[in-house]
């Protein structure tokens, strides 16, 4: 997967733009500025986003080449991101230490998924909320029609409600939605898709 995201990310264009994603920018600004993660971040489009908005933002990814670009990104912006690279496992953050957490399109591998998102659950403040779209198990039939909107092709990397409901079972949920969208970030974001929305605050 690493080296995947590598070749990715070593391109000079943003494989999925430096807009943040729409879905984060309708419902971010909801919420008082605070301490905010950012999973499985990428060239740091929402990152940056945050820190405009004077959130102190805190994101991790496997790829090097992506957190280049993400900090070519947040010089453009004037803002400042900490930026680490490596498996979730591998990187340490602090219990109880986030008031926000964002998962825009956070495929983790089948096997891991449900267990990354409990070291994420643990890094969340009570009180703190998850900010999260990916794409839905449906999507499949999207991108078997049209490629260009991406996500993963294995249907067991792609989300269900009732696996989120699951595994943030003990959040009081703000929004859970399964719905059409529209996507136009970048080069890989293309079209149609099929996603997964979801607000929840850690009780």
């Amino acid at each position: 997967m690493k080296a995947l995201w590598d070749e990715r990310y070593s391109n000079e264009a943003f494989a999925f733009g430096e807009n943040p994603n729409v879905f984060l920018t309708e419902t971010l600004p909801q919420f008082k500025p605070g301490s905010a993660l950012f999973a499985a971040e990428g060239e740091g489009r929402n990152a940056v986003y945050a820190a405009v908005l004077g959130w102190k933002v805190a994101a991790f990814d496997l790829s090097e080449h992506g957190k280049t670009k993400a900090a070519l990104l947040a010089k453009k912006q004037q803002v400042v991101i900490d930026y680490q690279v490596g498996d979730l496992q591998d990187i340490d953050y602090k219990e109880n230490s986030f008031d926000v957490i964002v998962l825009i399109y956070a495929h983790f591998p089948a096997a891991v998924k449900s267990s990354c998102h409990q070291t994420l659950i643990s890094y969340l403040k009570p009180g703190g909320v998850v900010i999260f779209e990916a794409f839905s198990k449906n999507h499949i039939q999207y991108n078997s029609i049209n490629p260009k909107v991406g996500g993963p092709k294995d249907i067991d990397q792609l989300y269900s409600i009732e696996e989120i409901k699951k595994d943030f079972q003990d959040f009081e949920i703000i929004e859970l939605i399964e719905t059409e969208t529209d996507l136009s970030e970048g080069l890989y974001h293309i079209g149609k898709g099929s996603v997964i929305r979801f607000v929840g605050r850690k009780q």
